[in-house]
């Protein structure tokens, strides 16, 4: 008998190698196109901050309605993440991802357009179109990369890092590009429509439907699956969620003020927004080997309270002395968000048994976290207009890693959301 039909002799079919270089270069080719995507979803909020002064002087804006750009996207990022499932119904994982980049760039050069409306309204459109890719993005990756989900989501929030430390350390160099600060901020639409270009190859796919009730593909969803109504009242879904918020409230509050926080303090404005892009680079080592060191530490609470440990010692310092120790602050405070941030969306992915909860998961947690998040910068800012100083902004801040790390602590559980629903339904 030839060898090409005798595959139970355990020797190698003809054709094997072929179909494995190819699964190889295709699962290549989406995780490429997932981490550039990832690389665009902080970059339309991180380049405002470096040039808010200028808006701020070329629109006449007040500093509350000139802040309005840096919290109006957070809270964008939680409202429109509820439109995320019924999109995915219709449209499929893979033809939103490439949609979303297309709605973003379009954002980005509709603030090009002079006057404030444009301006406002460029800032919605980049926020939701970030919001819908923030939800869908753990799905994909759960779906694509059910086995190295780890690693693939470390990868991940090393991506968003990274690109907001490129927005906010070149967006002023790019001025001596773009003249001033609207065709600067245009040219930002540039690496979304790259990321376009490098997911095209998913987004002409045809969707793939599955026949696992509870395994969620591109496609939408068949009778069985479970509804996102029911994640809402879970345990382990709501620590995850409360997580998302609290850690995600930390990050923006920090991201809209420490720069004031330093000048205030005597340092030059320029320095000021470096030292926020160095905090990145820490962050982005954090991002890339938390999650892995979840999987082998326990108890597995301990990674989250470290984050809070790092990151409340940068809070001490930024009140003890702000300018002399920045560097050691910063480097503390990017590794504790970078721990944070990544272990809060690697729970969005642990804690779901397949991609469908994943989906539902990641809506609750980034759709109800975002809302929270986008509190955290103008209740600061009113904290720091009332106080006249940084103590007590920096107290607060401090109070709310004690919440994180009892949030976090729950959600670091090993175990999924519904477990006990679904072993009543199997028996």
């Amino acid at each position: 008998m030839s060898d090409l039909v005798r595959p139970s002799l355990g020797r190698p079919v003809a054709g094997d190698g072929a179909r494995n270089r190819s699964s190889g270069l295709a699962s290549a080719v989406l995780a490429t196109g997932l981490l550039v995507i990832a690389l665009n979803l902080r970059i339309g909020v991180a380049s405002v901050g470096p040039v808010l002064s200028d808006i701020r002087a070329g629109l006449g804006l007040s500093p509350t309605v000139a802040s309005l750009l840096t919290t109006i996207p957070v809270f964008a990022f939680g409202a429109f993440a509820f439109l995320t499932p019924g999109l995915t119904r219709r449209l499929g994982m893979h033809r939103l991802l490439g949609l979303t980049m297309l709605a973003l760039a379009a954002g980005v050069v509709l603030r090009l357009e002079p006057g404030l409306t444009s301006l406002f309204a460029g800032t919605v459109v980049v926020g939701a179109a970030i919001a819908v890719a923030n939800v869908v993005m753990p799905a994909a990756i759960k779906h694509g990369f059910t086995h190295r989900a780890g690693p693939m989501m470390g990868l991940y929030s090393t991506a968003l890092f990274l690109g907001a430390a490129l927005a906010s350390g070149l967006t002023v160099p790019l001025l001596a590009v773009g003249g001033t600060w609207r065709p600067t901020l245009a040219l930002w639409a540039i690496p979304a429509a790259l990321a376009f270009a490098v997911w095209l190859p998913q987004f002409v796919r045809a969707p793939v439907r599955t026949q696992v009730p509870h395994q969620a593909a591109d496609t939408p969803c068949e009778a069985g699956e479970t509804p996102f109504r029911a994640v809402l009242t879970d345990p382990i879904a709501l620590a995850v969620t409360a997580l998302m918020g609290v850690q995600s409230m930390s990050y923006y509050t920090t991201l809209t003020w420490v720069p004031a926080l330093l000048e205030d303090h005597g340092m030059p404005a320029p320095e000021a927004g470096w030292l926020l892009s160095y905090s990145a680079f820490p962050g982005i080592v954090a991002s890339l080997i938390a999650p892995v060191l979840a999987k082998r530490i326990r108890p597995t609470w301990l990674p989250i309270a470290a984050s809070a440990v790092l990151t409340g010692s940068a809070y001490l310092g930024l009140a003890v002395s702000p300018v002399s120790g920045a560097y050691a602050w910063m480097t503390l405070l990017g590794l504790g968000q970078g721990t944070s941030l990544s272990l809060s969306l690697s729970y969005i992915v642990w804690r779901s048994p397949d991609a469908h909860h994943t989906g539902h998961v990641s809506t609750m947690a980034q759709g109800f976290g975002y809302l929270l998040a986008g509190l955290g910068p103008i209740g600061l800012g009113a904290v720091y207009a009332a106080t006249g100083g940084w103590t007590i902004p920096l107290a607060a801040l401090g109070g709310l890693l004690v919440v994180q790390v009892a949030t976090g602590v729950a959600a670091s559980r090993e175990r999924h959301v519904l477990a006990g629903r679904r072993r009543i339904e199997v028996g």
